[in-house]
């Protein structure tokens, strides 16, 4: 009898994405005698399969042509994967994003949870302009008009 696959190497934590995210894929490159670290950031037009088998396809344009990249979600020779931006995608497989040229093959960023946090070294939104050497005055009431 054989051992499982999963049961020799378990499954590695990864970014939660899916079509239409845009994620950067580090990948471990053997260059000579060494490794090296190289990244892939591209849309994701696909994700098929489930367990050790489950794959993603990552699109990006490189020079004017596109390049698209398949990996096994469970490879040892992927580092890591973030997701850069999530994707308003209606589909599961967005292979019309292939005949789309320019700006058209760009997809509505997402906003996925209202309780994100911000990205580091950015003041919230809607805080107004941030100046650290004088503090704000404190609010006056506006008196209220009894009948």
């Amino acid at each position: 009898m054989t051992k499982s696959w999963m049961s020799v190497q378990p499954p590695k934590k990864t970014a939660d994405f899916r079509p239409g995210d845009t994620v950067r894929v580090f990948l471990k490159v053997a260059e000579g005698e060494g490794e090296r670290t190289q990244a892939f950031e591209g849309t994701v037009i696909k994700k098929r399969g489930s367990g050790p088998s489950e794959t993603f396809t990552v699109r990006k344009i490189s020079f004017g042509v596109g390049v698209e990249r398949t990996f096994p979600l469970q490879s040892p020779r992927i580092e890591k994967i973030v997701s850069v931006r999530g994707g308003r995608a209606r589909r599961a497989t967005l292979y019309y994003v292939r005949e789309r040229i320019g700006k058209a093959a760009k997809l509505q960023e997402e906003s996925r949870e209202a309780g994100s946090p911000e990205p580091e070294g950015l003041p919230p939104p809607n805080s107004g302009p941030v100046d650290s050497k004088s503090p704000s005055p404190p609010l006056e009431k506006a008196p209220v008009k009894t009948p």
